[in-house]
């Protein structure tokens, strides 16, 4: 290994204390830390001068929120894809394009090494590395949390107060988070215990609940381009400002709250609460509208691909052949998705309030009580005794057994 690494740096407790770290085990060693920005960090100023003041030598920011949002999440909201029927998958779907960036910085500035501050137990170990494979295998991988004598979050922040450096964060409020564009993530402290009902009061930042949302519903309309968000309420609107604005209407009415318990790509099972009020908006006013132009057959497959690509994206494996066709299908779905959506928000509760688009399969003449011109109502009998064809089969079959028994 030569002598830069390149780290995965936050600003959070996790990567902070690996910069001392590093700097007593690696001592000869240029420390690179490189924070990309997939939603809201806010001060790239102060996060840079908190790196260098700690030990990096450089700190490397990078905006990726347009890349993430157009390049990862929308691919993914296409697609439906939710992890156990839950999960929007927020921090999954991000860690392939953080772990790219990463990657980009190492190959021009020439380290020899990335490393990152996944824990030994968690997913983002492996997100992290497997995409770092699929880019640059040759790149050395070091990875704390696998070696260290560090065995908790507590122990993170007794290791920096004996060196006299500052603490980012109280221990009543050390929560493991993940927060960009599309979510936020909770784990830690009470929510170890999967009997204990969180404190959504003390706990959510992006939404309140859903009994203090307000008493009047609040309707938004949404229009949508081959699938892709793109007018909220008539206004076009950049794929950032688009899910703020769903983000703060989705949080002021208690929309997108999750407590899930998960099980892990390790092999464990994990309890944690996720808020994407924006996102949970996107996926419901999507499928409301597919459900209008996409035919029985494609939808029905479709929903097998949206499973096996939320297992791909959960587990780390973006940059796979197989990833890349499935989402080549779901693209080829998505011509079609088009038109207007219209949601009722009330506490907690997403309810449809009608939609429309140039593609829907919906013939109102077809499928009203009224007889039209492009049904027959006495088709439907001839398609009947064919359907049901062999259970009149096997009905006679087992009556016919049945007789010759009581012959005998």
């Amino acid at each position: 290994m030569n002598n830069k690494i390149v780290l995965a740096y936050s600003g959070g407790l996790d990567t902070t204390v690996i910069i001392p770290w590093l700097r007593e085990n690696y001592k000869d060693c240029e420390i690179i830390a490189c924070c990309v920005d997939v939603g809201y960090c806010s001060d790239y100023k102060e996060l840079e001068d908190k790196a260098i003041k700690i030990g990096a030598d450089k700190v490397t920011v990078i905006d990726a929120r347009e890349e993430f949002i157009t390049g990862y999440v929308y691919p993914m909201l296409k697609a439906n894809a939710v992890y156990e029927s839950k999960y929007l998958l927020g921090t999954s779907i991000a860690r392939p394009l953080i772990a790219k960036k990463f990657v980009d910085v190492a190959l021009l500035e020439g380290a020899g090494a990335i490393c990152h501050g996944a824990t030994g137990k968690g997913n983002d170990q492996i997100r992290f590395e497997l995409t770092i494979k699929a880019l640059a295998p040759w790149l050395k991988i070091i990875a704390p949390w696998r070696i260290w004598e560090i065995k908790s979050r507590e122990d993170a922040m007794d290791y920096l107060r004996q060196r006299g450096f500052e603490v980012p964060m109280a221990k009543e409020q050390s929560y493991s988070r993940d927060q960009n564009l599309w979510h936020l993530s909770h784990e830690g402290l009470e929510l170890e215990d999967p009997s204990m009902e969180p404190n959504y009061r003390h706990l959510l930042q992006m939404s309140v609940p859903p009994e203090d949302a307000p008493d009047k519903p609040e309707y938004i309309e949404l229009d949508f381009e081959n699938g892709i968000p793109v007018k909220l309420n008539g206004d076009f609107l950049p794929p950032i400002r688009l899910i703020e604005a769903l983000n703060e209407i989705g949080g002021r009415n208690g929309v997108g709250v999750v407590d899930i318990v998960e099980n892990r790509v390790v092999g464990m099972k994990s309890r944690g609460v996720y808020e994407t009020p924006g996102g949970t908006i996107l996926y419901a006013a999507h499928k409301e509208l597919e459900s209008l132009c996409i035919d029985r057959q494609t939808e029905a497959f479709k929903a097998v691909v949206g499973h096996e690509l939320a297992e791909l994206i959960y587990t780390g494996e973006w940059f796979t052949p197989l990833r890349e066709a499935l989402s080549a299908f779901i693209d080829k779905t998505q011509e079609v998705v088009c038109g207007r959506v219209r949601l009722k928000l009330y506490k907690g509760n997403i309810i449809p309030a009608g939609s429309a688009s140039p593609y829907s399969l919906h013939d109102k003449e077809l499928s009203s009580f009224t007889t039209g011109d492009l049904y027959d109502h006495k088709d439907a009998e001839g398609f009947i005794n064919l359907l049901g064809l062999p259970m009149t089969v096997r009905a006679l079959m087992k009556k016919h057994l049945e007789k010759e028994l009581s012959d005998k």
